[in-house]
């Protein structure tokens, strides 16, 4: 299934595992700026920059990766406001995935109370870090979208 590893309490997962529901680079397409986005990486990568052309081509790459790839070509370009606004743009990808696509709500809903953790050894921000020390940004951003879908579970 996923490469998610759980312990009590804990679950870490891989924002690159495009076979998990969890992850930034899960294939659950969605619609937000009036766009259709293959996932949330999609997404992510292309609001780093104000250029629409730029965020076209980012949106139209093949793999998540590839998006990816693409964004750190340009990374002069990008939004000089970007360090203050990316968590926000991280979290409305995730949500708004998450309100389209039952399968991937409920993966979320599906972890209870466990931490989520971004088991990403070399990202100190949206990851915990090889020595578990990092930001988990990712991880908040997934309990923080899984804690609101609950208040709005009917």
């Amino acid at each position: 299934m996923f490469n998610n590893q759980s312990e009590a309490g804990r679950l870490y997962l891989s924002r690159t595992d495009s076979l998990d529901p969890l992850s930034s680079f899960s294939r659950h397409p969605f619609i937000l700026e009036d766009l259709e986005w293959p996932s949330v990486e999609h997404y992510y990568q292309a609001m780093k920059f104000e250029d629409t052309s730029l965020r076209d081509q980012i949106r139209q790459s093949t793999h998540p990766a590839k998006a990816q790839k693409l964004a750190r070509k340009h990374k002069r370009q990008v939004r000089s406001d970007w360090n203050k606004v990316k968590e926000t743009y991280m979290t409305r990808g995730v949500y708004i995935q998450a309100r389209t696509h039952l399968e991937v709500a409920n993966a979320l809903l599906g972890t209870g109370e466990k931490q989520l953790l971004e088991n990403a050894q070399y990202d100190y921000f949206w990851g915990c870090g090889r020595d578990g020390r990092g930001v988990n940004a990712y991880g908040k951003v997934l309990m923080e979208v899984r804690d609101r879908l609950r208040e709005e579970a009917p």
